[in-house]
């Protein structure tokens, strides 16, 4: 049964907009506190949620104006003049983009938060990974935490189902995703915080056996490792009943394929560190589109455009978040939520990536024949008619040569065609490389789990799966192929686990793809981007 509508209008009348917000926020914290309810949730009529998205964005954007020094310095500084004979929408579009340089390092830390200071009870302070070259610090008040941590937990019992242990092998310490994954998951059941710790993880599983039902958290790459070096040690992964919950960065449908032979389900979040733990969520629908885009290259530019990358794509509450993309199909965030301690209004985390209404993705795939609501909507779990948020990462995460962007995404896809070559395969970075005579290639450095880095058949292998999924997924790629035989030559380099390139990951929380040397720091003209 599709989520049905609902004649929005007369709720959303001038007279009735606040009354509607604040029913709409009784509602939204009764669903986070009772798992009955939040499933129930799933019946809300999209084009409401999509009606009040905007009214509750320029309700947050009105009260970080007021509340919040920075804020109101930032738009006096860009010159911002209100129009408020306009819709809420339009006005909230008018207001000034912010983003980490023009607004997180312009002011303080206590000047961006409500009334210009940092409570000093219930206040927890996270610190990101670092993947941009500098930490940060960033703040999260008591309220804000309890809300996202039920929002973690509902997702979770919602797409595993009912969880005995959780395994949070998430990196501990200031990090946001360990620390907060474990508190919302003490909510489902036992939690074990080891980190990504594999002999601490295996001991957990020996130690409680077979009989619970567990969850492992963790960045992609980790549990990829964790996997194969189950094999290894010949883990009897069939006896165990295990789902997989990952973050922190994408996966291909190559990895989700290779873990769920041995994970009974793999789920993926999407956050930020400087915008809001959990803006979105895998949930049936959103696997069931992508895994089918994944194979069909025609479904794949209906939903997405002609980005050669398949993103991520996930589904988010508009209530929550007013989200929309800038003409360079960048994202742009509104925190709608009030209780945040550190508003965010219309950031820019210059993720490239686009929103689909729920109901103009079904459209989309009907005209291919496919109805996903029939096939997944069932009781206990029904269809959630949320739009969805497609992801294709950082705007700048690409390397180019020969007029064609190459993408990471696109790699790793390639890696885990083959499963028996993957379980030695570690990390993996891009970089273009100096070959002699002033000419250039790309090149794919490959992290060697075992053999030796001179194995010149393998090297060969993975280039020639490397360059069969750049001419299958990536039109600039093949139209440079067709011009030149040379764009084919992309050299593969294996190294020893932690040196070379993967040096510096001894200390990183997530891996770094690019290696941004003068010449791939300068990007080829950028293909269209999805529109949204």
């Amino acid at each position: 049964m599709h989520p049905g509508s609902w004649p929005a209008s007369a709720l959303l009348q001038p007279p009735f907009v606040g009354a509607t917000l604040r029913a709409a926020d009784i509602a939204r914290r009764a669903a986070l506190d009772s798992y009955p309810l939040f499933v129930r949730s799933g019946a809300a009529p999209p084009d409401l949620l999509a009606a009040l998205s905007p009214l509750a964005g320029w309700r947050a954007a009105e009260h970080a104006r007021r509340r919040v020094p920075a804020y109101r310095a930032f738009l006096a500084h860009q010159g911002w003049s209100d129009a408020p004979w306009l819709p809420a929408a339009e006005r909230l579009a008018r207001m000034p983009v912010t983003d980490k340089a023009s607004y997180i390092r312009a002011y303080s830390t206590e000047e961006r938060c409500l009334d210009g200071r940092i409570p000093l009870r219930g206040t927890q302070i996270d610190e990101s990974s670092g993947s941009s070259g500098i930490p940060y610090n960033w703040v999260r008040g008591a309220a804000e935490l309890r809300d996202k941590q039920s929002e973690m937990s509902q997702f979770v019992r919602y797409t595993c189902g009912k969880v005995e242990i959780t395994i949070n092998a998430f990196s501990m310490g200031a990090w946001a995703t360990g620390v907060n994954v474990g508190e919302a998951l003490r909510m489902n059941g036992l939690v074990k915080s080891t980190g990504p710790d594999v002999e601490k993880i295996f001991h957990t599983l020996d130690f409680f056996g077979p009989r619970y039902r567990y969850i492992i958290t963790a960045y992609p790459p980790f549990l990829k490792h964790l996997v194969d070096e189950g094999e290894t040690r010949g883990f009897d992964w069939q006896a165990f009943r295990i789902h997989g919950i990952v973050a922190g960065e994408g996966m291909s449908e190559g990895l989700r394929t290779y873990l769920e032979r041995r994970f009974r389900s793999i789920w993926s979040g999407y956050g930020a560190s400087d915008l809001d733990i959990g803006v979105a969520g895998e949930l049936p629908i959103s696997v069931w589109i992508r895994k089918r885009a994944a194979e069909d290259p025609a479904l794949q530019r209906a939903l997405f455009g002609n980005d050669p990358r398949l993103p991520m794509l996930f589904q988010y509450n508009p209530y929550d978040y007013a989200i929309e993309a800038n003409e360079q199909g960048e994202l742009i965030i509104t925190i709608n939520r009030l209780p945040m301690l550190s508003p965010r209004i219309r950031y820019n985390i210059h993720d490239a990536g686009g929103v689909i209404p729920f109901s103009e993705m079904l459209a989309r795939l009907r005209t291919f024949g496919l109805d996903p609501c029939r096939v997944l909507d069932r009781p206990g779990q029904p269809v959630f008619g949320l739009p969805f948020l497609y992801l294709f990462g950082r705007s700048d995460s690409t390397v180019s040569y020969m007029g064609a962007n190459i993408y990471p995404e696109d790699i790793e896809h390639a890696l885990f065609t083959d499963h028996q070559d993957a379980r030695r395969l570690g990390a993996f970075c891009l970089e273009i490389v100096d070959v002699g005579e002033a000419e250039q290639r790309p090149c794919v450095h490959v992290e060697l789990l075992d053999g030796s880095t001179e194995d010149a058949d393998l090297s060969a292998r993975l280039r020639g799966q490397i360059v069969r999924r750049l001419v299958a997924a990536n039109l600039d790629f093949r139209a440079s192929l067709a011009e030149s035989p040379q764009a084919a030559e992309i050299q593969v380099r294996l190294h020893r686990i932690g040196t070379g390139p993967f040096a510096v990951n001894q200390g990183r929380i997530k891996r770094k793809y690019i290696l941004h040397t003068p010449a791939s720091a300068q990007p080829a003209s950028q293909p269209p981007q999805a529109g949204g």
